[in-house]
């Protein structure tokens, strides 16, 4: 009898949590709201679910007990349903209560008064947010967006509460970095590296729980599974493995990765076959709607979240038989710079020859950019063809994108006789920009296009690109700028710089690169340099605007009069 007593408390322990869950809904079309609610509802162990259009109203009630609690989370500005709450009475259920806020994100910390720990990202990456989810509500940790325009606000519910830890994940703006400073926060940021900062947050889920499943996905959206904290996300990207990821998986006892969506299927057969582990794809659920006796299935509910659009292409490949180079014409049509490796094939007169790129390079957004590479032993008859395999992304160990193409080769007999000089290198601390200063000390013209490769910038390693090209006469000088805010800090830790100039005699293929480590002057204002303007500002000021004073009566004229208005009297 004990036993069986026993055995029925063991069944009650394990069914209480499930009788006791509410269930939250999001009725928001703002993503960072449906991430509120789905994080707060997991982190209170209850089923958060939302809307993905105005007809889900309806729909997803129908996979709802109406006699279960349910709370609804909407928003002020942007909801699915208005007046959701007296729908969802009309429909049955007994126990609604709907909650609305202009910031749900903020707003619903409220129902969460003893968080004492939080992460902090910035809202304009994501896929962020994606990475933080199952750490956040596994270690009760919430997760607030923070950018320039509201970092006050943050400041306000952070100072207006125990806190005791703050992690910064991934890039935020400098103003957040300075007033989170004083909560002493940890920040996982791998120079802007968002696989490397997956594993980063990956490594603290596992240090308290070491699962050995993870759901794999790019970031790109919010779904159930991979908001519930069971089992940490890994990204794989959505053409290519980044190495970072292979690595990590290789060095864990991880076993079996979910891949959620059916859009990564390839990749995840990368992931498979490459590193080993057992690979899932769950991309439908059942259907919420009666359709006849035979069980449906609908996809998945997911919900977007800004991604990165990146666009790269190669434009040309010619052989030019003056230099006997290969020159490789790349253009960036994203309006974020980009980094690629390449892996080339060229095949000419039977035979092949294989090069490449050792390091990742960087193209600046909406740039173009002709690498170039010495292939010895080309006869340059007949067709020539190159088959090129290259990955690229928005970092240097972030290559998730390929372009795997083969290109018919063109012959050109091209000479550059290009030649510049780097002079000097200045960082103006009022305008915010580089100045660095180019001189053609060869006998053509010349076009140069400048980056700065590594620059640390609060603790992170970026390459910064000049706004334009420059064309430079014979003995021409100018500046190539190239704008970046940096603090007394971020000069410090740049005692030097490394400039890298492209340039050559045809616009669209500097095939030339000089290269070079550059101490850094610092241009300050000076009024003394600024004051002969100051002057004729003011004279031109007093000439125009200022007023002549009449002896007579002392009434003030316009400058330019020659009477006095009141008095006539001569001026």
């Amino acid at each position: 009898m004990k036993k069986a007593w026993l055995i029925i408390l063991c069944v009650l322990i394990i069914i209480m949590p499930l009788a006791a869950a509410d269930t939250y809904i999001s009725n928001s079309k703002d993503w960072k709201d449906v991430y509120s609610v789905m994080l707060y509802g997991n982190m209170m162990k209850q089923r958060p679910k939302f809307l993905v259009s105005d007809k889900h109203g309806p729909l997803i009630l129908n996979a709802i007990d109406k006699n279960e609690p349910l709370e609804v989370y909407s928003s002020t500005r942007l909801p699915y349903v208005v007046g959701y709450e007296s729908m969802i009475n009309n429909d049955g259920f007994t126990s609604v209560k709907e909650y609305k806020y202009d910031n749900i994100n903020t707003g619903i910390l409220e129902h969460l008064p003893d968080v004492k720990d939080f992460v902090i990202i910035d809202d304009a990456y994501g896929y962020n947010s994606i990475a933080v989810a199952p750490y956040a509500v596994l270690s009760g940790s919430y997760v607030l967006f923070a950018n320039s325009r509201n970092i006050a606000d943050v400041m306000d519910i952070l100072d207006s509460r125990e806190v005791n830890k703050v992690i910064i994940y991934g890039h935020v703006d400098r103003r957040v970095m300075e007033e989170l400073d004083k909560f002493n926060p940890e920040i996982i940021n791998e120079d802007g590296d968002r696989f490397a900062n997956n594993v980063e947050i990956v490594k603290r889920y596992r240090e308290i729980s070491p699962r050995k499943q993870v759901v794999l996905t790019n970031g790109e959206f919010i779904e159930a599974e991979i908001m519930s904290g069971v089992e940490p996300v890994l990204f794989i990207g959505r053409e290519n493995v980044p190495q970072k990821i292979k690595e990590y998986i290789q060095s864990t006892d991880i076993e079996v990765g979910v891949l959620i969506g059916n859009e990564l299927v390839g990749t995840a057969t990368i992931v498979r076959r490459q590193v080993g582990i057992s690979t899932f794809v769950k991309f439908a659920q059942g259907a919420r709607t009666a359709a006849g006796q035979i069980a449906q299935v609908e996809g998945l509910d997911m919900f977007p979240v800004p991604k990165v659009e990146l666009s790269l292409e190669i434009i040309s490949v010619k052989y030019n038989k003056l230099t006997g180079m290969i020159e490789i014409t790349f253009r960036n049509n994203a309006e974020i710079a980009t980094y690629f490796s390449g892996t080339y094939t060229l095949t000419a007169n039977g035979q092949e020859f294989v090069f490449g790129d050792e390091e990742p390079v960087f193209i600046d957004k909406n740039d173009i950019k002709t690498m170039v590479y010495k292939v010895e032993g080309v006869t340059p008859e007949g067709e020539m063809t190159l088959k090129a395999y290259v990955i690229y992304g928005e970092a240097k160990n972030a290559l998730e994108f390929v372009i795997d193409q083969t290109f018919s080769v063109s012959t050109v007999e091209v000479s550059d006789e290009a030649q510049i000089a780097i002079t000097k290198i200045q960082y103006d601390k009022s305008a915010k920009q580089f100045l660095i200063t180019i001189e053609n000390i060869g006998e053509v013209d010349a076009y140069v296009d400048t980056e700065l490769v590594d620059l640390n910038v609060m603790g992170e390693k970026v390459t910064l690109g000049s706004e334009d090209i420059l064309f430079l006469k014979i003995g021409e000088k100018k500046q190539s700028i190239i704008a970046a805010e940096l603090s007394d800090t971020d000069l410090e830790d740049n005692p030097t710089v490394h400039v890298r100039a492209h340039y050559g005699e045809r616009q669209e293929s500097l095939i030339k690169i000089l290269e070079g480590d550059f101490e850094i002057s610092i241009r300050s204002f000076n009024m003394w340099t600024y004051l002969p303007i100051i002057l004729i500002v003011l004279l031109l000021l007093l000439l125009f605007f200022g007023k002549k004073k009449c002896r007579s009566c002392g009434h003030k004229n316009p400058r330019g009069r020659k009477q006095c208005k009141k008095c006539g009297h001569k001026l």
